[in-house]
């Protein structure tokens, strides 16, 4: 059996965030959000002392190459139409 694996990454922008509590609240959400609807595993990864700047991964194993494709697709739909946070960057690896 073949195993694919997918990462996805956004580097976002959060302009309402005035202290590190309020990044925290929308990036916890977010993420909880992707683990809960599309059951991925995902996680903050960088810029954890930056108010307005947050990097958020995910993981997705799967068999087939077109399914990891898809939801990564779905991913990144779901992550750029949060309108708490602006994709600056963004960027899927299949492995």
């Amino acid at each position: 059996m073949a195993v694919v694996v997918g990462v996805g990454r956004w580097v976002l922008h959060l302009p309402g965030c005035t202290s590190l509590k309020a990044k925290r609240r929308i990036v916890r959400s977010l993420r909880d959000r992707l683990r809960a609807r599309y059951r991925v595993s995902a996680a903050e990864t960088d810029f954890q002392d930056k108010w307005q700047k947050a990097e958020i991964c995910v993981a997705v194993v799967t068999s087939k190459r077109s399914t990891a494709e898809s939801l990564l697709a779905r991913l990144d739909e779901h992550v750029g139409s949060d309108p708490r946070a602006l994709v600056i960057e963004r960027e899927t690896v299949l492995y």
